[in-house]
């Protein structure tokens, strides 16, 4: 039976947040020539070590050379934050 609940939510639960690398590489074909790629997965700040393995299966699997790597990521799961509000908001 199939769980209720999502992987990304299951991997968010552990501290992963979402990483996406914008990944410039060199054309086989034309190496004067930069391609970019953007990867996108839940990993684990600052060690990243999903993004490490995809860098690595690039470097060892694929023609284009790695040019540079750019990284955004974000923890979607965080503690809520409220704040009391004084006064009266009439709705109609």
């Amino acid at each position: 039976m199939a769980s209720p609940v999502s992987r990304e939510f299951r991997l968010q639960m552990q501290g992963y947040g979402l990483t996406t690398a914008e990944i410039h590489y060199h054309m086989p074909d034309h190496p004067s020539l930069l391609q970019l790629y953007v990867w996108q997965e839940y990993d684990l700040a600052p060690a990243f070590p999903e993004l490490r393995g995809f860098l690595d299966y690039w470097a060892r699997e694929l023609d284009g050379a790695l040019h540079s790597v750019r990284v955004a990521h974000h923890g979607l799961i965080e503690p809520s934050e409220w704040r009391a509000v004084d006064g009266i908001i009439p709705l109609n």
